[in-house]
């Protein structure tokens, strides 16, 4: 399964809505963001653990697995 990692590190592995707190930054400025809150459920994220189940997720919805 092919999965478009495309703003996957942005948004909420908990509660699905993208942080649009970042969508100014540089890539440089994003990338030195290591740590986020989600502003709507208040989930603490590491930045890769987040993008890394919100990939999960995408690929597992693919292929209609839940």
């Amino acid at each position: 399964v092919i999965v478009d990692p495309k703003n996957t590190s942005r948004i909420c592995s908990d509660c699905g809505k993208k942080n649009h707190e970042f969508d100014g930054l540089t890539q440089s400025q994003w990338l030195g963001t290591r740590n986020w809150t989600c502003p709507y459920c208040h989930k603490n994220h590491d930045r890769d653990i987040n993008a890394s189940l919100n990939i999960l997720n995408r690929g597992l919805n693919q292929l209609n697995i839940q």
